[in-house]
């Protein structure tokens, strides 16, 4: 019996000593990918890729490299501070060790040794991928019309033609913007769950000059748009609700990041973090004239204007920041309790928002399709993803369980 029992106690030690030594699985986000075209009849194109590594803790970041395609001119860059970053070509059981989890023993990896360890509570790892594929079942010639066709599983991304080219043909629903250099840009968000099977045509257009647009300041690639916002609805009676923001800053000597809060609502608890480093910025919030007294620019500022202003230091070139920010909102025009039902009204800007219900409500209406989903704790989600360049009405309700 002795025996016995010291051989289940090895057993469970060894056990628990593996768990110990499993690493956490790999986690990323806010991917995006550029593909510039090279010379028709090279199968080249440049790779410009932006990821986020967020697994708490990390050290490496582990990127795939697609099968049937060579890379050369590599290079990673961390996206905070701008400085290159130490990387090398693995094969799947390094990177096994590394968190990614894949049954692919023939898969190899770009490794990429990150700057930091990313930080808890949501921190982040920003990292700039660089190189150059050659691949001849993706981008091929026909005569005079070059063709990239590819299903591409990252959710955005831009296509570039090649200087003096111009677009025929695109199959996925796409915003076309031309360059400052006279190229032109395919660009898209595919808000499916499926790959996007994106097949572009493009035929020479020597007149393509650099581009001189009137309305080039209208112009923005809503693919490359990262913010980020969730609503974490209270009970609806007290018309409040959580959220927080995501949002890059990178334009050189800004040092401020300034909400205004929308007419009738209020708004408390603000506070904010750096996702680079975990560390917490500073914030104040200014009404009325307070706000051109602190040299902060508002438009239309009236008594009743309340803005919330968070300040960092002045962003360098060749440097971003990404910020977290938290703030409690009470509107009891836009979120309240009609009768027996939940109604959330409330229109949404930016490309990306979700809207978490209060604990013990069931979902009935959605006037916006969304991703749903139900969290650990049995709350509800919501995910609208709008590609498009104009706000969508997030009508909801909801009704107690």
């Amino acid at each position: 019996m002795r025996s016995l029992l010291s051989a289940i106690v090895s057993v469970i030690a060894c056990a628990t000593s593996l768990h110990a030594q499993t690493p956490a699985r790999q986690t990323e986000s806010d991917a995006w990918t550029r593909y510039e075209l090279l010379a028709p009849g090279s199968a080249k194109f440049r790779i410009v890729y932006e990821v986020t590594a967020s697994t708490a803790g990390a050290m490496y970041y582990f990127n795939p490299i697609r099968k049937g395609s060579v890379a050369t001119d590599e290079s990673v860059f961390d996206r905070a501070t701008g400085k290159p970053l130490v990387f090398d070509v693995v094969g799947a059981e390094v990177a096994r060790t590394g968190g990614v989890r894949s049954n692919d023993t023939s898969q190899t990896y770009i490794r990429v040794k990150l700057a930091h360890a990313v930080p808890a509570d949501g921190g982040e790892g920003r990292v700039l991928i660089l190189k150059t594929y050659e691949d001849a079942t993706s981008y091929f010639s026909r005569g005079d019309t070059i063709v990239f066709t590819r299903p591409l599983g990252i959710k955005r991304n831009a296509v570039v033609l090649p200087k003096g080219y111009e677009l025929v043909s695109s199959s996925f629903p796409s915003q076309v913007l031309q360059e400052a250099d006279g190229r032109v840009g395919i660009s898209f968000w595919n808000d499916t769950p499926s790959e996007a099977a994106v097949t572009i045509r493009a035929i020479p257009n020597r007149a393509l000059g650099p581009k001189t647009s009137s309305i080039a300041k209208r112009l923005e690639d809503r693919a490359h748009q990262n913010r980020e916002i969730v609503y974490y609805l209270q009970q609806p009676e007290t018309h409040a609700f959580d959220l927080y923001h995501d949002y890059t800053e990178t334009k050189v000597g800004t040092s401020t990041y300034v909400n205004i809060v929308r007419a009738g609502s209020t708004v408390s608890n603000p506070r904010a973090m750096n996702l680079d480093t975990g560390e917490p910025i500073p914030h104040e919030t200014l009404k009325g004239a307070a706000i051109a007294k602190a040299g902060v620019t508002v438009p239309d500022v009236t008594p009743q204007t309340e803005a919330v202003v968070f300040r960092f230091a002045p962003i360098a070139a060749g440097t971003s920041l990404r910020l977290r920010m938290y703030e409690t909102y009470t509107d009891s025009v836009r979120y309240t309790v009609i009768g027996d039902e939940l109604v959330w009204d409330r229109s949404f800007g930016r490309p990306t928002n979700a809207v978490v219900l209060p604990a013990g409500w069931t979902l009935t209406n959605s006037a916006a399709p969304a991703v749903v989903s139900t969290l650990p704790d049995g709350r509800v989600r919501l995910d609208f993803i709008n590609p498009r360049t104009d706000e969508i009405t997030a009508l909801v309700t909801a009704r107690r369980r």
